[in-house]
């Protein structure tokens, strides 16, 4: 469109543009000064095209969308070439509801300009509510190409790229200033808050931008990411399985809904996937791995060796293909196995990007050399040095203080008196379906779980991170983000600050929160979470009808096993023989004193027990319960249920003797241990006196 003739001179047309411009900048706060704005150029200049665009767009922002439409049809007419005026026009027949003849001012809009995101969104709104999903989302995905070119956003994205989130932010909000429901605008400016941290308020942007444009790939890929970031798969879920269903044939996308079916514990579902990804794209070795951990957790070992094996062909320089195929702990690795590791170890120097690899190759050279130990007792050497080097790798990017564990062990102990439990004895959810199996990894834990999972009243689940997710919560109320000190002085400080409703509201949340890994009616099921020792006082407060077994196993056999297991996450004071000797002697004065403040809160199961005598051990178990004792859990290895841990291929076979002691062939090594240990190992299974 043209500006006004400058039948006055150059200074006439320039005050004319400079109205213009006044007008237009009121229209999306006060549309009704910006109405007279217009309409006053428009008496001094009639017909004036700019002029009547505005009259016509704050007439519709005002709701006089008869009398807009007037004035823009008009215009239209007269200026036929003019996007703006046909977008406008299509706005306003849109809002009156006459979508058909909206549809194609809007496409006339974007025909003659196609950056107009804005008219894209409004198209793509009127095709979707026409039923005519593709042509919706074709014009989402166009819409939002073109908001990408927009200036504003551009120096946005390079801003958040160069890390100047704040000027990222200034940015995007400057754009959605002008258009409020810009997905593309509102899908940067979440990236830009969860960079910041603002994680709570970056979701509902990225849902308001797939709310307006359900097919941005891009807004929808992050929103699963940050949700599986958090407790809340279910929702992360539906939006992965919207992506894998608008594009079957995308790896990423298939890859991400697997994950969370994994979370889920929806084993059969994720292999699904994998298998699918690897039909089309064999020489994919993440996925084999995946394939292989999802088989193994199922307990189909030889497809998980196949799969593992599959990975380590592709890439023999991935650690994790060969740690895995240790970790099954039924599979003895070759001599050619140990050749190709040996030969795929370039350097393990700390910081490399491939160090978690080199860790990981380690970790399984030890298993392999352990395995020879058997026949050749000075294998043990080997294996250990070995362990030793995995071992220093993993420790050496990971933050664990033990000073942390022993100071927090000393709080509970001084919080949880018989007093303070009494006083509180009635307070909490009185859901008693938890039955929560604590204690150290490598303790015998997943045989427990597996023991009461053969019950026909108990669910197996796995280890739940959702006691831990509240503990940490919690703890963000102690913790100082801003050097200034936290809501409370420490942990202990704010659970004496709880009241009976807050108690009951946090074990109603844990109920809720685990009901997606549930699968049956049962009445109980089980949460294996290693760690929630660490939370039994909370546990108590919060769910003190749950019921809590504490899986405990001879503290050399137990502290070797863990310090020789690479986890996939958490454990970080496993890696370091005295740290984990502290950590097992922190956790067993924290159990001794809940024991003393609340007798008989805690059921103890003894692994060397349990191996000597299952049936009894087994009985007591399931009484510790409240269920009647069952055939079916003394065979707890024929139950065919899915095991994520460690000790998946052990627990389905009946009981076996042969690890009690296996630490005894690296005995000469273990010092640092014993040390760490001190009185805990010489009083096992009882606790050391005046404890």
């Amino acid at each position: 469109m043209g500006t006004a003739p400058a039948d006055a001179g150059g200074s006439a047309s320039g005050t004319v543009d400079a109205a213009l411009g006044h007008a237009a900048r009121l229209m999306a706060r006060q549309p009704a000064l910006a109405l007279a704005q217009a309409r006053e150029i428009l008496r001094a200049v009639p017909g004036h095209p700019h002029a009547l665009l505005l009259e016509g767009q704050a007439l519709r922002v005002l709701g006089h969308l008869a009398e807009a439409r007037s004035v823009l049809a008009a215009l239209v007419a007269s200026q036929p070439r003019a996007a703006a005026a046909a977008a406008e026009l299509g706005l306003t027949l849109a809002a009156l509801g006459e979508d058909a003849a909206a549809m194609a001012q809007l496409r006339r809009a974007v025909a003659l300009k196609p950056d107009l995101a804005h008219v894209w969104q409004a198209l793509a709104t009127l095709l979707r509510a026409s039923g005519d999903e593709a042509g919706a989302g074709q014009a989402e995905v166009a819409g939002i190409e073109a908001a990408a070119k927009d200036p504003v956003l551009l120096r946005a994205a390079l801003a958040m790229g160069e890390g100047r989130l704040d000027e990222a932010e200034t940015h995007v909000r400057a754009r959605l200033a002008m258009i409020p429901t810009d997905p593309a605008a509102l899908r940067l400016l979440g990236e830009v808050l969860w960079r910041q941290g603002e994680i709570e308020a970056a979701l509902p942007l990225l849902r308001a931008a797939v709310a307006r444009a359900p097919a941005f790939v891009a807004a929808r890929e992050l929103l699963v990411r940050i949700l599986a970031m958090g407790p809340d798969v279910a929702e992360a879920l539906d939006h992965a399985s919207r992506l894998v269903a608008d594009d079957p044939e995308h790896g990423g996308h298939a890859m991400l809904k697997a994950s969370l079916l994994v979370r889920i514990g929806d084993q059969e579902g994720a292999r699904d996937l994998y298998r699918a990804i690897l039909a089309r794209d064999p020489g994919r070795p993440r996925v084999w791995l995946n394939l292989g951990h999802v088989e193994k957790t199922i307990g189909n070992q030889a497809a998980a060796i196949e799969a593992y094996r599959r990975a380590a062909a592709l890439d023999p320089a991935t650690g994790e293909a060969w740690w895995s195929l240790a970790n099954l702990k039924t599979v003895r690795l070759e001599q050619a196995d140990i050749a190709a590791m040996r030969a795929a170890l370039p350097h393990d120097a700390v910081g490399d990007e491939r160090a978690e690899d080199v860790a990981q190759m380690h970790f399984a050279l030890g298993k392999a050399f352990e395995d020879l130990s058997r026949d050749e007792p000075a294998a043990a050497e080997s294996a250990f040095a070995h362990y030793a080097r995995g071992n220093a790798l993993r420790r050496s990017v990971l933050d664990y203080d033990p000073a942390r564990t022993a100071a927090a062990v000393d709080r509970h102990a001084a919080l949880f008196t018989p007093k303070f439990l009494a006083e509180r004895a009635s307070w909490g959810c009185p859901a008693a379906d938890p039955i929560f199996v604590v204690g150290l990894p490598r303790s015998g834990s997943t045989l427990v779980e597996q023991i009461l999972a053969s019950h026909s009243q108990i669910e197996g689940t796995m280890e739940l991170p959702d006691m831990m997710l509240i503990a940490d919560r919690l703890q963000s109320r102690v913790d100082a983000n801003d050097g200034e000190g936290g809501e409370f002085a420490d942990m202990a400080a704010l659970l004496a600050a709880l009241g009976p409703d807050d108690c009951r509201q946090m074990g109603e949340e844990y109920i809720e929160r685990t009901r997606i890994h549930r699968k049956t009616d049962r009445p109980y099921f089980v949460d294996k979470m290693p760690n929630n020792w660490q939370h039994v006082g909370l546990i108590r407060l919060i769910l003190p009808n749950a019921t809590v077994i504490d899986a405990r196993r001879h503290p050399l056999g137990c502290c070797f096993s863990g310090w020789k297991q690479y986890f996939a996450r958490g454990q970080v004071f496993s890696y370091d023989l005295s740290e984990i000797g502290h950590y097992y002697a922190a956790y067993v004065r924290q159990m001794t004193a809940f024991d003393r403040a609340i007798p008989g809160a805690v059921h103890r199961v003894i692994y060397e027990a349990m191996v000597a005598d299952t049936p009894g051990q087994v009985r007591a178990l399931l009484g510790a319960v409240g269920v009647p004792f069952e055939e079916g859990c003394l065979a707890f290895w024929q139950n065919r249920r899915a095991v994520r841990t460690a000790s998946s291929e052990q627990v389905r076979q009946p009981i076996y003797t042969d690890a009690v002691e296996h630490w005894k062939r690296f005995e000469p090594w273990l010092d640092p241990l014993r040390a760490a240990l001190g009185p805990v190992l010489d009083s096992y299974p009882n606790v050391p006196a005046g404890w």
